[in-house]
């Protein structure tokens, strides 16, 4: 460990720099963290200076967003020697105060594998052009299962009159968003892309340019990844006639906790429909995108943490197995589309996001808050 006080905060703020990569709705980064020396403890707090109101009325996705930087800062700290231990909403009178994070020797050991997503913090991007049609293997989507499990959560991969569903209602929500914001005035999404404006944490303009549903994905160096979880490119490619072809989990066999979250085989995602978005082609014409359902028990800030959490463990794991990934968060915030995307056969709890992923070519870099700007030490 290390001894000096001065080589701590060093250390803090590597890890500060590490859970900064997190993704976050409009990459706004809506987060800060305190480091306590006295108490060798990293408190998460919520910024409300980044919000983005007509998105994220709820916060719900700015507690997403810190939960996926809660997350980040678990691995990083493990990897640091750390043997962290976290506590959610600590303190029932403060809602900013999302989590805090002991860096002291303890004898608990969670997780004692989380290091080994390390590496995948850093080269994380986001998947937004189209997919190779080459199939997910079985194995994989299970484990992507568990680590959504491992946080809480529960993950299901998409197939027939369900996946349907939800990409007739990710497809409404895109169209609508084209006409700007609910009251004519500039999106959230316009807020924060700041197209051509230099800041540091701008999502870049050859991003901007594809971002429709704008939820930062990426997860990246300073100039970190790049932003949106579904996103214009996406339907863009489907306009130009290109398939989102993640393939499937498996074409004809079942698993045991894999496929569609109840047994089922998750098959080609083909269906016809010729409109020019995300929905796509004929049967015979390609695939559709892989898609999974990422839920909680209940819909309340300390779930949208466990999300945050799930969603960052999952990605992660895609990233270290070669997946690219994005994410449809467009749909979520409306309540009676977020209310849509709920399967009533296997009964899972409020869906906080929709995962797409598959084997294809990653987004470019957007770009972080300083640490300086997103850390205060005090004694």
């Amino acid at each position: 460990m290390v001894s000096t006080s001065f080589a701590r905060e060093e250390v803090v703020q590597g890890l500060v720099r590490d859970a900064s990569l997190a993704p976050s709705l409009h990459n706004a980064q809506p987060w800060r963290f305190l480091y306590s020396r006295g108490g060798d403890c990293i408190t998460l707090r919520a910024d409300p200076g980044r919000t983005v109101p007509r998105s994220d009325p709820e916060l719900r996705s700015l507690h997403l967003g810190c939960g996926a930087a809660l997350f980040n800062l678990r691995v990083a700290a493990q990897n640091a020697g750390f043997r962290p231990v976290v506590t959610l909403l600590p303190d029932p009178d403060d809602w900013q105060t999302l989590a805090s994070v002991s860096l002291r020797e303890t004898a608990q050991t969670l997780d004692a594998g989380l290091w080994r997503l390390y590496g995948a913090i850093a080269e994380r991007r986001t998947g937004d052009f189209p997919f190779a049609e080459r199939p997910i293997p079985v194995d994989l989507a299970d484990l992507l299962i568990g680590e959504a499990r491992a946080e809480g959560a529960r993950m299901a991969f998409l197939s027939g009159w369900h996946l349907s569903l939800v990409l007739d209602v990710i497809e409404e929500a895109e169209l609508d968003e084209t006409g700007g914001g609910p009251d004519g005035g500039e999106t959230d999404a316009a807020r924060w892309a700041r197209t051509g404006v230099q800041l540091s944490d701008a999502v870049p303009e050859e991003t901007a340019a594809y971002e429709t549903t704008a939820y930062e994905t990426t997860a990246h160096e300073t100039p970190a990844h790049s932003g949106t979880h579904s996103n214009g490119a996406e339907a863009d490619a489907h306009r130009r006639g290109h398939t989102d072809g993640a393939g499937t989990v498996d074409g004809s066999r079942r698993s045991n906790g894999g496929g569609n979250g109840n047994g089922a085989p998750v098959r080609d995602f083909t269906r016809g429909r010729s409109q020019p978005t995300i929905g796509a082609t004929t049967p015979d014409e390609g695939h559709l995108p892989h898609l999974g359902l990422l839920c909680t028990e209940h819909d309340h800030p300390v779930d949208w943490l466990i999300a945050g959490q799930a969603m960052e463990r999952m990605v992660l794991t895609a990233t270290r197995e070669g997946l690219a990934t994005s994410f449809a968060s467009k749909a979520l915030e409306r309540p009676e589309l977020r209310w849509l995307l709920r399967d009533p056969v296997w009964g899972a709890g409020p869906v906080q996001m929709v995962i797409r992923m598959g084997y294809g070519r990653l987004g470019p870099p957007t770009a972080r808050r300083p640490v300086g700007e997103v850390l205060e030490v005090i004694p």
